[in-house]
């Protein structure tokens, strides 16, 4: 792992009063009076005409963050105007494709951190929970997963059957995959950058976050749980739909299962040879 954890200084040139070269603590980025971090992190947020939610969104981000990437799904309202006015230097992508797996991907090509971040643009996510997430990569997590579920965290936003969606799916994956979760489909994560070389992206919709955290686990990636909480959207109405979402993450978890015995049965299948002996 390429992180080191430090104390934070107050100087932030970190140099000496003889003029000397800044030394290497000045490359440090102060997150707390007790924490500082070399890699930059980077926060991704896809969004469609979440002009009002953007301010809710933004006053929890922390100050010691690198980068903002706003992916704007082809908004109607004035969603990047308000981001520009909310964080001036926010990096802002137009989404390719049309939906919340087309704009992840197109935001995480966009990102020039270390680490990524991922927030929904529609209020129900804490920014000053990231602090615990990045806590957690630099600390050797490969990939902090965000949990209602887990001992600290909830949610003011799931209806009954969304709970009992997600909970069954999530112990559907837990024994297929051999993960331990108590949350499935859920937004809120982060990762270092050099893993999205191991899970390989191709979804296109909310299933997205599912297909992550298959893949990690189908990687040999350290994973760990973060409590977290999950709000009320603020404004507007949700694209979220359980019956149908739902039944779009079953469909990837049967694909990934299949695939993973594809892949089983073929390291395990013994070579061709020829007549001569020879490997074919």
């Amino acid at each position: 792992m390429s992180s080191v954890l430090r104390p934070a200084i107050s100087d932030d040139t970190g140099s000496d009063d003889r003029g000397e070269e800044p030394n290497e603590a000045g490359k440090y980025r102060p997150v707390s009076t007790h924490l500082a971090i070399a890699p930059p992190v980077s926060v991704v947020i896809p969004a469609m005409n979440e002009a009002e939610n953007l301010p809710y969104v933004f006053k929890t981000l922390p100050a010691w963050i690198h980068e903002v990437v706003l992916v704007d799904g082809n908004s109607t309202d004035n969603t990047v105007e308000v981001a520009r006015e909310l964080w001036p230097d926010v990096k802002v992508v137009p989404q390719r494709g049309k939906g919340k797996g087309d704009a992840l991907i197109t935001g995480f090509e966009a990102c020039t951190g270390d680490i990524i971040v991922m927030v929904d643009a529609d209020g129900s996510a804490d920014g000053h929970e990231i602090v615990s997430y990045v806590s957690a990569l630099v600390s050797g997590a490969d990939f902090a997963k965000g949990s209602r579920f887990a001992n600290g965290g909830g949610t003011d936003d799931m209806t009954p059957i969304r709970m009992l969606g997600n909970r069954v799916l999530c112990a559907v994956v837990n024994r297929k995959f051999g993960a331990r979760y108590t949350d499935l489909c859920y937004g809120y994560n982060a990762f270092w950058r050099h893993c999205l070389d191991k899970i390989d992206l191709d979804c296109t919709g909310f299933e997205v976050e599912t297909l992550m955290n298959i893949r990690v686990v189908k990687a040999g990636l350290k994973v760990q749980e973060i409590p977290s909480h999950e709000y009320l959207r603020i404004h507007g109405a949700s694209n979220l739909r359980a019956v149908r979402d739902g039944l779009r993450v079953l469909k990837v978890i049967l694909k990934e299962r299949s695939n993973r015995r594809a892949l089983r049965r073929r390291s395990h299948s013994p070579m061709l040879t020829t007549s001569r002996g020879e490997a074919s």
